[in-house]
């Protein structure tokens, strides 16, 4: 028998523990996470020691053009101040771009590419 035994409320959320026949358990909670997730819940799942599981697109997501670029330099064992002397620019704006506040333009790429010896699409 389902019985309710523990409900915590903290400001718009509330948690909600049942007991419920250990023989029942796997199949009551498989059916309530696809419950959860028709009504367009975020579901975690957990495995059996009580961890929580997740997408590998959320533990590795797509790189972006900014850590593609601070990765290269430092495979090319380059610091940013080098970088910037092989493009002719300021070591502010290798610093800039890797952190994402300025773009990299099309020309720009492309001369990363030459000097990171990788290709520019890379970097767009």
């Amino acid at each position: 028998m389902l019985e309710l035994t523990r409900r915590s409320i903290t400001e718009n959320s509330a948690e909600l523990c049942l007991k419920v026949p250990a023989k029942d358990a796997n199949a009551i909670a498989e059916a309530f996470m696809q419950f959860l997730k028709l009504a367009k819940y975020d579901v975690r799942e957990i495995n059996d020691e009580g961890e929580e599981l997740i997408d590998f697109n959320d533990a590795f997501p797509e790189p972006t053009p900014p850590q593609l670029l601070r990765g290269a330099r430092t495979r090319e064992g380059l610091t940013q101040a080098e970088l910037a002397d092989a493009l002719g620019i300021h070591k502010n704006n290798v610093s800039e771009m890797e952190r994402g506040v300025r773009n990299i333009s099309v020309d720009m790429a492309k001369r990363l590419a030459d000097v990171l010896n990788t290709s520019y699409k890379h970097f767009l």
